[in-house]
């Protein structure tokens, strides 16, 4: 038997197997984000609330209502981080929607205080 030959071709099948696993954590790495959590996305309601000077108006129980209302929206993961992390800030295709899903989660939230 040629141990030669076998060490070669173990080895070349690790080598073709390399690239594939790299390409794979890079897919992964640059997946979009998760969702943020009801939490973090109410105290992200709160701070941006707060910042604006109507902190006093979202108790936790509207900011939560809030959260999962927009939770449950088409609001892309991207524009719900930004505002979970308390940012003004979300992309301009989304400003619309995020409009109107807010209006629609302020209605239903305040009312159901």
């Amino acid at each position: 038997m040629n141990t030669d030959r076998i060490l070669r071709t173990r080895t070349s099948r690790l080598l073709l197997a390399l690239p594939a696993a790299v390409i794979a954590f890079s897919l992964a790495a640059c997946s979009a984000p998760a969702r943020p959590s009801v939490d973090d996305l109410s105290s992200g309601i709160q701070k941006i609330a707060g910042d604006a000077g109507t902190g006093d108006v979202f108790t936790d129980a509207i900011a939560d209502c809030m959260a999962k209302e927009l939770l449950d929206s088409k609001i892309s993961d991207g524009d719900l981080d930004n505002i979970a992390a308390g940012k003004d800030a979300v992309s301009k295709d989304g400003q619309d929607l995020i409009e109107k899903e807010l209006g629609d989660a302020v209605t239903k939230c305040a009312s159901a205080e």
